[in-house]
C-alpha cells in the first residue's frame, strides 16, 4: 500500500523548471519517496497557486510563462499525480482550523491546504516551507532536505 505525500505549490514550481533554484534537490527528494512506495498529490488549490505564479509576469516575481506553457505544465502534474479534490467536509475543517489556530492573513491558504490534506487523510507535505504548517498537527510538513537515502 503507496504512502499518500501531498506537494506543495512550492515544490511543484521548482520542478517544473530544471533553471529553478532547488531543482535538483526536489528531484533527487521525489524519485527517493517514489522508491518507499509513496503516491504524490495535489489540490485544486495547488493549481491556482501554480498558474498565479506560472503566468505572472517575471517582473512581479512569476515565473512569466504563457497560458499555453502553464497548462503544459499542469498536465504534467495531473498525470504523476492524484488530485485531492474539495468538498464540503473540507469547508468545516478548514473553518474549525482558522478559529483553533486563530489563523491570519495569507497563512489562510496554509489552513485551506492542512484541511484538504486532513479530509483525505494524507499525513505528509513535501514543502519548502515546513514551519508554516508545524501548527497543524494531523499532517507532517516534509522539507526535501530531510528525505534520507
Amino acid at each position: 500500500m503507496s504512502i499518500p505525500y501531498a506537494v506543495d505549490t512550492n515544490v511543484l514550481l521548482r520542478l517544473s523548471n530544471s533553471a529553478q533554484p532547488q531543482h535538483s534537490l526536489i528531484t533527487e527528494a521525489m524519485r527517493r519517496l517514489e522508491n518507499r512506495d509513496v503516491e504524490f498529490c495535489f489540490t485544486p488549490q495547488n493549481l491556482g497557486e501554480f498558474w498565479n505564479v506560472s503566468t505572472r509576469p517575471v517582473d512581479r516575481n512569476g515565473l512569466g510563462l504563457s497560458v499555453a506553457e502553464t497548462r503544459f505544465h499542469i498536465g504534467s502534474i495531473e498525470r504523476s499525480m492524484r488530485l485531492l479534490p474539495e468538498n464540503e467536509q473540507v469547508y468545516h475543517v478548514w473553518l474549525d482550523l482558522l478559529l483553533r489556530h486563530q489563523v491570519r492573513g495569507i497563512q489562510v491558504h496554509d489552513a485551506h491546504l492542512a484541511a484538504v490534506l486532513e479530509v483525505h487523510q494524507v499525513g505528509h507535505l513535501l514543502t519548502l516551507n515546513a514551519p508554516d504548517f508545524k501548527r497543524f498537527t494531523k499532517i507532517l510538513p516534509v522539507h526535501p532536505e530531510d528525505i534520507q537515502r
